[in-house]
């Protein structure tokens, strides 16, 4: 399987850059970095309402959104889990 490009949006860069602890940024940037082997990893769960993705990972939320046709992964969100579907 061919690995995935990762993109992130800006808004999603400073969601992260803004998070608390270093160790809880470490913890999600390398589980973003292991969407480019597997875009859709055990305990992914598709969002109903659109063609996004989220992985969680502790209290925090990924949204993501895959382009197969590319090979691309963009991150749309990271937040904390009571903010991350608003």
């Amino acid at each position: 399987m061919a690995n995935y490009k990762i993109r992130v949006k800006r808004s999603a860069q400073k969601e992260l850059e803004a998070i608390g602890t270093k160790k809880e940024r470490r913890r999600i940037v390398s589980a973003i970095a292991a969407l480019a082997a597997d875009p859709r990893p055990v305990g992914c769960k598709k969002l109903s309402a659109s063609e996004y993705y989220r992985i969680r990972i502790g209290d925090y939320r990924v949204v993501y959104e895959i382009a197969d046709s590319v090979l691309t992964i963009l991150v749309i969100k990271v937040a904390h889990r009571r903010d991350s579907y608003r």
